[in-house]
């Protein structure tokens, strides 16, 4: 398992990105100030965008896994990496519209 940021063409994985958010305005909204993580193995697995809001603060924007690979840990293997990765990370704030959980 691999997980990278992206820093170029981020809309590469943009049905991911529906996945987690309908509305591909409001992704376009934090897309160019977010920081766009891919989890591969075998393929990409899962996305996530984060956004540095200060202070230590980030926020999840976007949590996508493929639906064939849904339940397998790949969401918590990203959210463990990003607390690992993010510089100064004191808060870690999850910014989703709707969650069925």
């Amino acid at each position: 398992m691999r997980i990278s940021e992206l820093t170029t063409d981020k809309k590469r994985h943009l049905p991911l990105l529906l996945l987690a958010d309908e509305q591909e305005s409001m992704v376009d909204m934090y897309l160019d100030r977010g920081r766009v993580f891919v989890l591969e193995e075998d393929g990409v697995k899962a996305q996530a965008v984060v956004t540095d809001e200060g202070g230590g603060v980030y926020e999840l924007k976007n949590l996508a896994v493929m639906p064939a690979y849904q339940g397998q840990g790949y969401g918590r293997a990203m959210v463990d990496w990003l607390f690992s990765h993010l510089p100064g990370l004191g808060s870690l704030v999850v910014g989703t519209g709707e969650s069925p959980a």
